[in-house]
């Protein structure tokens, strides 16, 4: 099962302008019918007084997601016998304990028609982009733990954690606990918005999986920016503030700063360090960039990663996406030739 625990992605003012002129027409393709499985009010329908008839009839319904459900997202990993006992107990306790999550979600997500309307567009844009990648046979809604993944794509199915989307003034989100999990400026971004866009990031990283662990610091800048990319091909009608995780404000700021931005890095940062505590202040979630004045985000060097990556590409335009995707990082920071004035 692989997963994605929260796929965040955002756009800009000055940039916040959709790629309109460079949208591709995927009105031909053919994905069929999107429909999400509503595993979310299956389970929650269980009797917590028969866990073991109700979990044994659920895994009938949904082969194909009720045990990764109970061993990879509840923690459970064991098979689904008569024997199973972690696993009914962790069912049987994460029914009751979340209960009351789920009344709030059926609410407020009681209709998913838009969601399947949108999941059909971006299908059809990895389709008409990555011809030979297998799109999932299902999509599924799920309630999970808080600390449990937002979107996750499995062999089978591309799951969605409704938890990770109650909308940022949800109350568990605003306890300290919830705090201390996702502070103000990543929960800030659980609303319904962000769903398809994270959908996509995750299938995204599903067909060209990410491989910046351990490189030095300008190639996962760029790796990290490669995906911001992509996600304007597959989300083309999505602010930018939605597909990278910045708020419109950074954006602005990133943009009019974008070369003292790049000349701080030459200054003042090692491009080619491998030091992960370096590395974690310019790539990774945070409110700010330590050195940087306070306007500049958590993140910036995905966002500068983002634009060598379009410089990049300006100037190879004969590149599928499959193939930008693809070209080594060296290749594009050197053929690149950033140097924003």
């Amino acid at each position: 099962m692989r997963i994605l625990a929260l796929v965040l992605v955002a756009s800009v003012g000055l940039v916040s302008c959709n790629n309109s002129n460079d949208k591709a027409d995927v009105s031909g393709v053919d994905v069929g019918k999107v429909h999400i499985e509503r595993f979310d009010t299956a389970f929650f329908h269980l009797d917590s007084n028969d866990i073991v008839n109700g979990l044994r009839r659920l895994d009938q319904e949904y082969p194909w997601f009720t045990p990764d459900f109970v061993g990879n997202i509840l923690g459970a990993a064991e098979p689904l016998s008569d024997t199973s006992r972690l696993a009914f107990a962790a069912t049987r306790q994460f029914l009751v304990t979340y209960l009351g999550v789920s009344d709030s979600l059926e609410q407020k997500y009681a209709v998913l028609d838009w969601l399947e309307k949108e999941l059909r567009d971006g299908f059809r844009h990895v389709k008409y982009y990555f011809p030979q990648y297998k799109l999932p046979q299902k999509v599924v809604a799920f309630i999970g733990p808080f600390d449990g993944p937002g979107v996750a794509v499995t062999s089978f199915a591309l799951a969605i954690g409704l938890q990770s989307y109650a909308g940022r003034n949800f109350p568990w989100y605003l306890t300290s606990k919830g705090q201390d999990l996702y502070p103000q400026y990543v929960s800030r971004r659980f609303e319904p918005e962000y769903i398809t866009t994270n959908c996509m990031n995750a299938i995204a990283q599903d067909i060209v999986p990410d491989s910046s662990d351990n490189r030095p610091l300008i190639e996962q800048m760029i790796i990290k920016g490669r995906y911001f990319w992509l996600a304007g091909k597959l989300v083309p009608d999505v602010p930018d503030s939605i597909r990278t995780g910045y708020t419109k404000a950074q954006l602005d700021w990133c943009a009019g700063n974008e070369a003292a931005v790049w000349n701080y890095f030459l200054q003042a940062t090692d491009l080619y360090t491998v030091d992960p505590d370096i590395i974690k202040n310019y790539i990774g979630e945070g409110p700010k960039t330590l050195g940087m004045p306070d306007a500049a985000p958590g993140n910036i060097g995905a966002w500068v990663g983002w634009q060598i990556v379009k410089k990049y590409v300006a100037g190879h335009k004969e590149l599928s996406p499959e193939q930008v995707m693809t070209t080594p990082v060296r290749t594009i920071f050197e053929e690149a030739k950033y140097k924003p004035k």
